[in-house]
């Protein structure tokens, strides 16, 4: 039988009761504080190890949703310099249009004069495109240039786009490389170190580049042919080379065919082809371009994927369960309120000793 001690000093039980209530109490505002946050977690004591987990995964998802915004960047970039070459390649095809055009025999120099007109507009216009297509101040086309994105939330996690130099002359169609008129300085280009141009007539020579001589009417010395050679030469340019040109022989007779073809429509097929390939380039930093923007829109969609799943760890960890912690207030609060009355109860129990002390 446990004995009754009757002590005024010390108050044995009402100590204990207010360990517990203190211990009630002191769980009760963690509860409230969990409740009121949503989170498990409201200071490094509550779960050391599992806040420096979280915290880690909270620097995670913050990167990969910044890296998400730089590769929508990178994509937005993309496409600005995507459209500007689609534009560039439009012009291009309808310079190869003209040139088609300009090809026929058909057409006076005054025809390929005009359509000239139209060929360096839209030269210009490519160059002009090249330059002053920008995003954020910063140059797309014009020189060579690599933009490199950071797409993940780790240093090394990059992607780079390079797009070449997108202006005319980069690509060879520009004024100084492509004309679909000729001038005296393309006859040059045109003709051979193995022609030797000999003059009908004794008027004034002019020599051009070296190569060739420009007088009334000009022939090709023929002494190399043989019966059923033939020979190509170029008519066209006034002032340099006659519309009808000669063919003469200084041997023995033979019979030999000569080939009449205009400087302006060599002119005009060298810029069929010349602008096949453009086209052909224009295309493939375009093909380059639209890899790079999958990429990154699958990468945006990757990142998303991990960061939402991260989250999902995050709060595993992090995150209070509702009605778990409900419970658990409820428990608290009740505890908190039995020790109180109790308390009360354990700081009368000294006034027995008064009472025993008045009888």
């Amino acid at each position: 039988m446990e004995e009754l001690n009757m002590r005024i000093n010390t108050n044995i039980s009402a100590m204990d009761t207010l360990r517990n209530l203190n211990a009630a109490t002191t769980a009760k505002s963690d509860s409230l504080a969990k409740l009121s946050s949503g989170s498990r977690i409201n200071k490094a004591g509550d779960d050391a190890a599992g806040l420096a987990i979280s915290e880690n995964m909270k620097s995670q998802i913050s990167g990969m949703t910044q890296a998400t915004r730089n590769a929508q960047d990178g994509v937005s970039l993309i496409q600005t310099a995507e459209g500007a070459l689609s534009e560039s390649q439009t012009m291009i095809e309808r310079m190869r249009d003209l040139s088609v055009q300009s090809a026929n025999s058909t057409l006076s120099d005054s025809d390929r004069q005009d359509i000239q007109k139209e060929f360096g507009a839209l030269q210009s216009e490519i160059t002009r495109v090249s330059q002053d297509t920008e995003f954020n101040n910063k140059s797309l086309l014009s020189g060579n240039n690599t933009f490199t994105f950071q797409i993940g939330a780790n240093a090394g996690q990059t992607l780079s786009v390079s797009i070449s130099d997108m202006s005319a002359d980069s690509l060879k169609v520009g004024s100084t490389a492509l004309s679909l008129t000729a001038s005296t300085t393309d006859i040059a280009a045109m003709s051979t170190a193995a022609d030797t141009l000999v003059a009908i007539d004794t008027s004034t020579v002019t020599t051009i580049t070296g190569a060739l001589t420009a007088l009334g009417a000009l022939g090709v010395d023929t002494s190399g042919l043989t019966d059923g050679d033939s020979w190509s030469s170029v008519s066209g340019l006034s002032d340099v080379l006659a519309k009808a040109a000669t063919l003469a022989t200084t041997n023995t007779a033979a019979t030999a065919t000569q080939k009449q073809e205009t400087a302006d429509t060599i002119k005009a097929s060298q810029a069929i082809t010349a602008l096949t390939k453009a086209v052909s380039t224009v295309s493939g930093q375009r093909a380059d371009l639209g890899a790079a923007q999958n990429r990154l829109t699958h990468t945006i969609n990757n990142l998303g994927t991990t960061s939402e799943n991260l989250s999902d760890a995050n709060s595993q960890i992090r995150d209070v369960d509702m009605a778990s912690e409900m419970t658990t207030f409820t428990k608290q609060n009740i505890l908190t309120q039995a020790a109180t009355s109790m308390l009360s109860q354990a700081n009368s129990m000294p006034n027995t000793v008064l009472t025993l002390l008045q009888s």
